[in-house]
């Protein structure tokens, strides 16, 4: 009978906890606004300055964090055309060093400037708050703030 209930508690936490993660991943999809077109990327990107590519491969990369598609940075706003690993609470900065790992972010967050919020995981357009500069900076970073996990990074200068 103790080993029937010891199994009936487990097997419940292991549902609950499943559940919990699903949650957390399937949540900011579902409630993720439409994402811009690519050809509202297109009209971003094309008077832009600085043009990168969010690739798979970096060190902190994995099946769960990652970005791949073509980012421009304008006076303005910064746009990808591509698709990023979905998840919570990420955040654009632009950094003064190219970043492939948490623990550079980390590092270097204090040098940084958070751009703003990327709420979609098929193209976006972030709006460069006023006063920042991005010639002053040489990479464009997305990342997890909630969880602290790096998703992608480009170098642009």
């Amino acid at each position: 009978m103790r080993m029937k209930k010891l199994v009936l508690v487990l097997s419940h936490l292991f549902a609950l906890a499943l559940g919990f993660a699903l949650g957390v991943y399937l949540l900011p999809i579902l409630i993720a606004p439409a994402a811009p077109s690519a050809s509202d990327v297109a009209a971003q990107g094309a008077g832009a300055t600085y043009s990168a590519t969010f690739r798979r491969d970096l060190k902190d990369s994995d099946a769960l964090h990652w970005g791949e598609g073509t980012v421009t940075i304008g006076a303005r706003s910064i746009a990808f055309a591509g698709k990023l690993a979905p998840g919570p609470d990420y955040k654009l900065y632009l950094s003064p060093q190219f970043v492939e790992t948490e623990a550079d972010f980390q590092r270097l967050k204090a040098s940084m400037v958070r751009v703003g919020d990327v709420k979609t995981f098929d193209n976006f357009i972030v709006p460069l708050p006023g006063g920042v500069d991005p010639a002053r900076f040489e990479a464009v970073i997305v990342w997890c703030e909630t969880f602290g996990q790096f998703i992608t990074a480009a170098k642009y200068r």
